[in-house]
């Protein structure tokens, strides 16, 4: 699919905040992550996504995840980039998934308390967040022999969390406008490849999953 990598449109600017998401730095050319980025490209095209998640013969899992964390941010920035006109404080006065599940934002430093918010300031909160984790090179090193600190596997499992809550956002309020803009597929592969990357290494709490527990049922029954 095109853009599944790499490509990130502008967000459009509408009632939002005029702050947007920048996309992680690219992953540097010629680094060892750049490399597993192309793997992780490369195999994705052979179409078997159940196959595509493996861990590479030889590689350290930490790098794994950290490289496809970034890669589902900028792919998530970008969906929802596309659909951000539409998510304002009017349409989405809170972050739900559904009329059952309702977010509210707490980051453990700035914000300790949960705060009730609407959808696009939550993302915001969260987009932000997920992007300063991410350029935190003692959490995400981008350098060659440069460690992984002792945390960084709950890190990842909380970003990749709170990166779900976007997706399960689009399905349940946005999806009409994502069927309008024909970006379903774009949608459906993008996620797709989520879930069966969290499920390979067993990186979010199923009962997190359940805002789309159907779709994440019926989209791994359609790959057996």
């Amino acid at each position: 699919v095109k853009g599944l990598t790499g490509n990130v449109f502008p967000l459009v600017s509408g009632s939002r905040s005029s702050k947007t998401f920048k996309p992680k730095k690219n992953i540097p050319e010629g680094s060892h992550q750049y490399e597993l980025l192309k793997h992780a490209e490369a195999t994705l095209g052979s179409g078997n996504l159940r196959q595509a998640v493996m861990l590479p013969e030889g590689e350290d899992l930490n790098e794994w995840i950290a490289v496809n964390t970034v890669d589902f941010f900028n792919q998530i920035n970008m969906l929802y980039g596309t659909i951000t006109e539409f998510c304002t404080e009017a349409s989405c006065p809170v972050m739900s998934a559904g009329p059952r599940y309702e977010y509210h934002w707490a980051d453990g430093t700035n914000i300790k308390k949960p705060i009730k918010c609407s959808a696009p300031k939550y993302i915001d909160y969260l987009m932000t967040w997920v992007q300063d984790q991410l350029d935190d090179e003692t959490l995400f090193p981008s350098k060659i022999g440069v460690p992984f600190p002792k945390n960084f596997m709950s890190v990842a499992k909380t970003i990749l969390k709170r990166l779900f809550r976007v997706y399960a956002h689009i399905y349940h309020q946005h999806f009409d406008s994502v069927m309008r803009l024909q970006e379903e597929a774009h949608l459906n592969t993008s996620f797709k490849h989520f879930i069966f990357f969290v499920q390979e290494f067993n990186l979010i709490d199923r009962r997190e999953l359940a805002p789309l527990q159907e779709l994440i049922e019926k989209l791994g029954s359609k790959d057996r």
